[in-house]
């Protein structure tokens, strides 16, 4: 971002510009925060030529002609003019004049008021070498944007005057496009019908009024023509969200409770505003400050509900303040749907029915949940105070109950508990048996390997605060012990760091460093076991059904080194006796994923030499037919693979000893 700032602040500095510079990036992104925050300062801070530089901001929102735009700029420069409203805000460390402060000021000037007699300085009011001007939400003024970029361009090309305009051109080409779409349509189709061209059946209609349109009212070039005038450069505006995230919620630091739920579920924010496919950083703030309202009801009339449905309360907030607020959906799509209950009813369903409603529900939840486990996953109360703004404190004690009465924690098993609420929440006369009863489930392997592996950060923590009588030596043997037997059972855990960042305690010490590289070594075996599973799911298929070898190879295998996990001999025999068809698209699809995901297939290729090898010694002395040719085609693509693997992956060392 500093270099942004910096290529900004260059532009400033040149001594003579005839262009204007553009920063572009998606609504609500902060843009008009980071031209207040990170650029007005530093403009106003540089001097050229003795003089300091002073910044004009206007807001197009709104401007429905030309001449608003130039009285925002008289307004504007003769405010600043005014030697005792400067002495104030200097004095005041006020940035700017607020909009309703301006317009009392706007009529007092108006009356005689301001100035205090002075005579304005007309030559600091006709000087322009020391002005930049800011342009703000292009896309939102109600003026046709060429006509509003011509205007600008009085400023820059005439009187050189450093100008910086900030818009979001992805919505400013929609609006190009859709403005008058009636009227449009109504004279493309009047001009295809005076030239006889619809009643032709050689282009969809719709394609045909689309393209007429384009041809008569291109109102994108006549934009790219001035801009590509006016504009010298385009900067585009893309944060690091992770940062500016952090920052939001500094706002909160006065509620103790709540920013340490936050902070420690910075993931989960990041993540589920990530997962919304918007960059809008304002839509963020309101649903934070929605969850603040939830988080503080549900502390003060439901205090020990579970630290794992205040984080579903948290991304479920979130997921819905976005898909309603960025206008994705209309707000009935969650009306009807009247609890929990119901709500996972529709993702059943939706595999079944042709519904739009249901389908938009598995969408969600697919997208917003994904990885991430909860019974309780629709809150209608929330639903309802962000699509209302009322917060119904019937429906808010409806909710809270049915998750009391159905999801009740004292009767989960002691190390969910653990892993679901805070260990403090706990009471000191049930933590002594829930310490026992997680011990001999850990014994007995009954736990998750990776379960495993966040009750041992618990326990040394609880080892270190004296909260257990239990020494680190004793439990690492107790664990590892443990997660030798769970690997017996246990699946294998892909989103590692994830899970691990479920553990709500900060002092997690370096003893966890033995019990995490032991994890590491069985949750490896536990990957070779799923693949070697998976091998054998898919390669059966062959030769006797192909088409589901096919639909589950395209899905589940294109990026992962299946073939090490499956027999050479035995895949020998399937292809073998599969048809010349097959041979021909097993050979094509072979040769598609060692282009599109070599590294991923790296650990096969011992194999896949292998299987050459073996088809190289059947094919020897055999009589050409068609299907020794397709084996032998075969043999050669696998050779391809080889060739090309070897040459972009293995060491020098490692091909020089394969050469041989």
């Amino acid at each position: 971002m500093e270099d942004l700032v910096e290529s900004i602040l260059d532009y400033i500095r040149s001594d003579y510009t005839d262009y204007a510079v553009m920063i572009n990036g998606e609504w609500g992104s902060g843009k008009t925060h980071f031209w207040n925050n990170k650029i007005r300062n530093k403009i106003e801070s540089m001097q050229l030529n003795g003089r300091r530089y002073t910044t004009i901001y206007m807001s197009l929102y709104g401007i429905s002609n030309l001449e608003e735009i130039s009285k925002k700029i008289f307004i504007e420069t003769t405010q600043l003019m005014d030697k005792n409203l400067r002495k104030f805000m200097k004095n005041n460390e006020v940035a700017s004049i607020p909009e309703y402060a301006k317009t009392g000021l706007d009529m007092a000037n108006f009356f005689g008021v301001t100035q205090n007699g002075d005579q304005i300085d007309y030559g600091e009011f006709f000087s322009t070498d020391d002005k930049v001007l800011c342009f703000d939400d292009l896309e939102r003024a109600n003026v046709d944007v060429i006509d509003i970029l011509g205007y600008i361009n009085n400023f820059v090309e005439h009187d050189h005057i450093k100008t910086i305009i900030i818009c979001n051109e992805k919505e400013l080409s929609t609006k190009l496009k859709s403005s008058n779409l009636e009227m449009k349509t109504f004279i493309a189709t009047y001009l295809l019908d005076k030239q006889n061209e619809l009643n032709k059946s050689d282009k969809p209609m719709v394609e045909k009024i689309q393209d007429k349109i384009e041809h008569v009212f291109d109102k994108a070039n006549d934009y790219e023509r001035i801009k590509e005038k006016l504009i010298g450069e385009t900067f585009e505006y893309a944060p690091k969200f992770d940062y500016i995230i952090n920052g939001i919620l500094m706002r909160y630091e006065s509620d103790p409770d709540l920013i340490r739920f936050l902070r420690e579920n910075t993931g989960l924010i990041i993540s589920t505003f990530n997962r919304s496919g918007t960059r809008n950083l304002r839509i963020l703030k309101h649903a934070l400050n929605d969850f603040k309202k939830v988080y503080e009801m549900v502390n003060k009339s439901y205090a020990n509900t579970s630290n794992r449905i205040m984080q579903t309360m948290l991304i479920f907030t979130i997921a819905v303040s976005f898909e309603i607020k960025a206008g994705r959906i209309t707000k009935d799509k969650f009306v009807n749907i009247k609890d929990n209950e119901e709500y996972k009813s529709i993702l059943v369903s939706s595999r079944i029915l042709m519904d739009n409603r249901q389908f938009y529900i598995k969408e969600f939840d697919n997208n917003y949940y994904y990885n991430f486990k909860s019974e309780y996953r629709f809150f209608k109360f929330i639903e309802y105070y962000i699509r209302t703004r009322i917060f119904d404190m019937k429906l808010f004690k409806e909710n809270m109950e049915t998750i009391r009465n159905t999801i009740d924690t004292e009767n989960l098993p002691a190390y969910k508990r653990l892993l679901t609420e805070e260990y403090w929440k706990i009471s000191d006369d049930q933590f002594d048996n829930v310490i026992k009863e997680i011990l001999e489930d850990v014994k007995q392997g009954k736990l998750e390997l990776i379960d495993t592996v966040k009750i041992f950060a618990y326990f040394s923590y609880f080892s270190r605060k004296g909260l257990i009588e239990y020494d680190l030596k004793t439990l690492k043997s107790v664990f590892f012990n443990g997660m030798n037997i769970s690997s017996l059972t246990s699946k294998y855990c892909e989103n590692v760091e994830e899970e691990l960042g479920k553990i709500a305690i900060e002092d997690v010490a370096e003893d966890m460093d033995d019990i995490l590289k032991h994890f590491e070594v069985l949750n490896g075996q536990l990957l070779d076991k799923m693949y070697k599973e998976k091998a054998e799911e898919v390669m059966k298929c062959i030769p006797m059904k192909m088409e589901q070898f096919y639909e589950k190879f395209d899905k589940e295998c294109m990026d992962i080194p299946i073939f090490k996990y499956y027999d050479t001999f035995q895949l020998f025999q399937r292809i073998s006796c599969a048809s010349n068809e097959d041979i021909v698209l097993i050979k094509e699809k072979l040769i598609d994923r060692a282009n599109k995901h070599p590294k991923e297939i790296e650990p096969e290729m011992k194999n896949i030499k292998q299987l050459k090898q073996v088809l190289d010694d059947y094919l020897k002395g055999k009589e050409q037919t068609i299907k020794i040719v397709m084996i032998k085609e075969f043999s050669k693509s696998l050779g391809y693979i080889l060739d090309k693997y070897k040459i972009s992956f293995l060491p020098k060392k490692e091909v020089e000893e394969e050469m041989e």
